[in-house]
C-alpha cells in the first residue's frame, strides 16, 4: 500500500502560472460581485429599489436597510414572529413538530432543540417552534397545542412569546454592522502585520467573499437568518486565515528573491502554499458536506453558506488577495518592488 496515505498523490512541487490568468479572473470576479450587488438591491431582480427607498420611512440609512431587506428571503429572526417553547418527558420528533407548525401556520417555520429545566433526575426534552407572525397567530398556537400528541407523548406548551418587526429590523441591521466591523478590524490587523498593500488586498478578498455569498442567498432566495450571519463571520475568519498563509510565504520570498520579478514571485508563493490550501479546504468541506446532509433543515442554510464561502475564499486568496499586490507593488527590504506588468493579462 505504497499509495497510502492518499495525500501522497499530490505533487510535491507545482508550477502553475496564476498571474497569467489574473486579468480573466478579475473580470469574472467583477462580474459576479456586480451581479450579486444588483440582486441584493433589487430583491433578487424582483422589485424596484427606488420605489422601496421612497416608500420607506426613517433616515436614509434606514431606508437603505429597507431596500436591503427586500434583497433576501429573510427568516423569522429578521421578520418577526411567534416563538413557542414545547416540553415533553420523552424525545420530541423535530420533523413532526415542523410539519405541525407548517400545517397550523402558512408562513415560515423553524424548529430548534433546546435545554429546559436542569438539575432534575430526568430533565425533560424541549424544543422551540418559531413561525412567522400573522393575523391568526393565537389561533395557530391553539392548533399547535391540539396537535402536540402526534409530536411527543405528554408534550405541552410551557411558554410563548412574540418578536416584533422592530426588533427583527434591529437584528438585521446589527448583523450587517457586525460584518462591516469584522472586515474593518481585519484590515487593521493585516495593515499592522504586513503593509498597507497587503491590507487592501486582504480586504478586497473579504468583500469579494461576503458579497458573493450574500448574492447566492439573494439570487436563489435561500432563507436568510441569524445562522447565516454566523456563517459569514466564520467565512471571513477562514478566508483571512488562508490569505495570511499566502502573504506570509510571499513576504518570505520577497526577502529571499530580491531580483525575481514580482509576478513570478507571486506564482512561486502560491505554488508553495497550494498543498496546504487544498488539504485545509478539503478537510473543512468533508465536515460541511456531512453537516449539510445529516444536520437537518435547521443547519442546511449554515452549511450551504460555509461550503460556498470556503470555495470562494480559497479562490479569492489565489486570484484576488495575492494578485492585488501586483497593482501597487510592495516593499522589498530597502527597495520597492514596482507593480508587475503581468497583472494586465
Amino acid at each position: 500500500m505504497s499509495w497510502w496515505p492518499l495525500i501522497r498523490i499530490l505533487p510535491k512541487k507545482t508550477n502553475f502560472t496564476y498571474v497569467k490568468f489574473a486579468g480573466f479572473a478579475a473580470f469574472l470576479s467583477i462580474a459576479a460581485v456586480t451581479g450579486s450587488l444588483a440582486s441584493m438591491f433589487t430583491g433578487g431582480f424582483r422589485v424596484n429599489p427606488i420605489e422601496v427607498f421612497q416608500q420607506a420611512e426613517g433616515t436614509p440609512f434606514q431606508r437603505l436597510g429597507a431596500v436591503m431587506e427586500k434583497g433576501f428571503n429573510l427568516g423569522i429572526d429578521f421578520r418577526g414572529g411567534t416563538s413557542v417553547l414545547i416540553e415533553a418527558p420523552g424525545h420530541i420528533d423535530d420533523e413532526a413538530l415542523r410539519a405541525l407548525g407548517r400545517a397550523s401556520q402558512q408562513g415560515s417555520v423553524e424548529v430548534q432543540a433546546t435545554t429546559c429545566t436542569e438539575g432534575q433526575p430526568a430533565p425533560p426534552h424541549c424544543a422551540i417552534l418559531r413561525f412567522e407572525q400573522g393575523d391568526n397567530g393565537s389561533q395557530a398556537v391553539e392548533r399547535i397545542r391540539a396537535g402536540l400528541p402526534g409530536v411527543a407523548e405528554d408534550a405541552r406548551i410551557i411558554s410563548e412569546a412574540a418578536v416584533s418587526g422592530k426588533v427583527s429590523e434591529e437584528l438585521f441591521s446589527g448583523g450587517l454592522w457586525a460584518l462591516f466591523w469584522a472586515i474593518v478590524l481585519m484590515l487593521i490587523y493585516i495593515w499592522f502585520r504586513f503593509e498597507w498593500q497587503f491590507g487592501l488586498g486582504g480586504v478586497m478578498a473579504l468583500f469579494h467573499d461576503v458579497i458573493l455569498t450574500l448574492g447566492l442567498f439573494s439570487v436563489f432566495r435561500i432563507e436568510f437568518d441569524l445562522t447565516i450571519i454566523a456563517a459569514l463571520l466564520t467565512i471571513i475568519g477562514y478566508s483571512m486565515n488562508d490569505t495570511v498563509v499566502v502573504f506570509d510565504r510571499l513576504r518570505e520570498n520577497l526577502r529571499k528573491y530580491k531580483k525575481m520579478p514580482l509576478g513570478e514571485l507571486v506564482d512561486l508563493s502560491l505554488n508553495e502554499t497550494l498543498s496546504r490550501t487544498i488539504i485545509t479546504g478539503c478537510t473543512a468541506l468533508f465536515a460541511l458536506v456531512g453537516l449539510y446532509y445529516l444536520g437537518g433543515e435547521a443547519l442546511r442554510g449554515f452549511a450551504t453558506a460555509m461550503i460556498f464561502g470556503i470555495c470562494v475564499g480559497t479562490y479569492s486568496s489565489i486570484y484576488v488577495a495575492a494578485p492585488a499586490i501586483l497593482l501597487w507593488g510592495v516593499r522589498r527590504g530597502r527597495e520597492d518592488a514596482k507593480p508587475a506588468p503581468q497583472a494586465a493579462g
